[in-house]
């Protein structure tokens, strides 16, 4: 089959899909007669939830649209950390990063952090099982990101990054990782706009949400942004093609998913649903029937549902849920976890049940948007902090510049989407704070999550050289001067109780 057979009716399908809310049937295997079958994972960078199947218009995904729509699709799925390492970390892992100790995003570089003897990485589960294991990028041949915050041995993990050197009839467990929404920050990216996006989106076609200004550098980086998504499925299209090539497409699963939320103020890093809320598809027509779940996953779960469709056992230890499957028990609730970010130190939590949103600011002194090098170096930041500085933004839009922070913030998602209206001290929504704030507290006992606990000095400063020395063999002077100033307040800060 041609691609383009594959799509042929995506394009018309995907709004439909994306309004229709549910399919009938039920997802379970479809056959038990059947081969154990190839895991692909897709993950993505920085993306939030703006696909065609997700209703989002001026976007053109018809890949994606294709897998959701013949897949099943979890419209509450959650990720554990809105940043790139704690995130990776906790997938390929299974459990939470903070009960790993993998929650310091890029931590284990200046210091060496060892997981507990008991846990094993996904992938290792998988080789033990006679698949074949590789990690790779959109082209199936170079070595894709890893970005874990601990120890591990890649050879021994992971073999060549293509599926050449297989057995014949072995299955294979593949991570392939797409650079996603990063695409709008790097060179030459307006000629793989030209080149390779039909339709691009243009900024005067962009609506913001509210809480950003109308301006037009924020509407332009919005624009690329949605030209990154469309971007993102022509490079799933060219993973189907290759899978087809091989001739195991039949016979393969794939997930797709993002690691977090949009790079913006108000996403990645954070935890509103901008940072935490993700596509999340599963598809495999031989093993799963289509369906819209509404039913709340967390990221972590990619784990335990792929070894349940490999046959693989789930260690009682892992936090991860099998989605499919007589183990199948739903979550009642999603908890996330910010941590430190480069040098920019923080710690929130949130959890998500039924229509609420309830999120604990641990370090409330401290400003929304502390400074980030990282962050603070994007056009659309600096833009953001000059407007404010000069009082162009309204009230909704300088909520994220405030210089203190509410200890508890609480959202009524039904009637309040883009968490604007913090109910955290309205006595009408009493019940419903003490219920999410209990539900965090236990799940902090539970897991024993190691964000309770500060970072020491000596390790924070370990991992800040080694950033630094990494960032100066490409970064500019002014960069490396920013981020020693930042470092030295967050040390100032501690100091002060802040």
């Amino acid at each position: 089959m041609k691609r383009r057979d594959f799509l042929k009716t995506a394009s018309t399908t995907a709004a439909s899909f994306a309004l229709s809310g549910c399919f009938e049937s039920e997802n379970m295997f479809s056959d038990k007669n059947l081969p154990r079958p190839n895991v692909l994972w897709v993950i993505v960078e920085d993306m939030s939830c703006h696909l065609g199947y997700q209703g989002e218009k001026l976007v053109q995904t018809p890949n994606v649209d294709r897998l959701a729509l013949e897949g099943a699709v979890f419209s509450n799925a959650y990720i554990t950390c809105p940043v790139c390492s704690p995130s990776r970390s906790a997938m390929v892992t299974g459990m939470y990063q903070t009960t790993v100790g993998a929650h310091n995003h890029r931590s284990s570089r200046g210091t060496k952090i060892y997981l507990e003897p008991q846990y094993k990485l996904v992938p290792q589960y998988f080789k033990e099982a006679g698949y074949y294991v590789i990690n790779t990028d959109e082209s199936m041949k170079k070595n894709g990101k890893t970005d874990y915050n601990f120890v591990f041995d890649y050879d021994q993990l992971y073999e060549k990054p293509d599926l050449s050197n297989r057995k014949e009839g072995q299955p294979f467990f593949a991570q392939v990782h797409l650079h996603g929404g990063k695409f709008r920050e790097g060179k030459g990216w307006k000629k793989k706009v030209q080149k390779h996006i039909e339709k691009p989106v243009t900024a005067d076609k962009v609506t913001l949400p509210p809480y950003y200004p109308d301006h037009p550098v924020v509407r332009e980086d919005w624009a690329q942004y949605l030209n990154t998504v469309q971007y993102t499925d022509v490079e799933v299209g060219h993973i189907i093609d290759k899978l087809k090539d091989e001739g195991v497409i039949d016979n393969t699963i794939i997930v797709f998913m993002t690691d977090h939320g949009i790079s913006h103020a108000r996403g990645k890093q954070f935890l509103y649903e901008e940072g935490v809320k993700i596509p999340f598809v599963i598809w495999g027509p031989k093993y799963i029937k289509p369906k819209v779940r509404k039913d709340f996953v967390s990221h972590i779960d990619m784990a335990a549902t792929s070894m349940y469709f490999a046959g693989i056992k789930v260690p009682s230890y892992m936090e991860s849920r099998p989605l499919f499957g007589p183990d199948f028990k739903p979550r009642d609730h999603v908890v996330s976890a910010r941590d430190r970010c480069d040098e920019t130190v923080d710690r929130i939590r949130s959890v998500r049940k039924g229509d609420f949103k309830y999120i604990r600011n641990f370090y409330p002194k401290r400003p929304y948007l502390q400074p980030c090098t990282y962050k603070d170096n994007k056009e659309i930041l600096r833009t953001l902090r000059k407007l404010h500085k000069d009082g162009n933004l309204n009230d909704i839009q300088s909520l994220h510049f405030a210089q203190t922070r509410a200890a508890e913030e609480l959202y009524d998602l039904k009637k309040d989407k883009w968490e604007i209206d913090n109910l955290a001290a309205n006595p009408n929504y009493k019940n419903t704070l003490v219920e999410m704030r209990s539900i965090l507290n236990q799940w902090i006992k539970e897991t024993g999550d190691k964000g309770q606990y500060p970072e020491p000095e000596a390790a924070y400063d370990a991992e800040m050289q080694k950033y630094i020395d990494d960032v100066t063999t490409w970064q500019p002077a002014d960069y490396i001067k920013k981020l020693k100033e930042n470092i030295l307040l967050m040390k100032k800060w501690k100091a002060k109780g802040k």
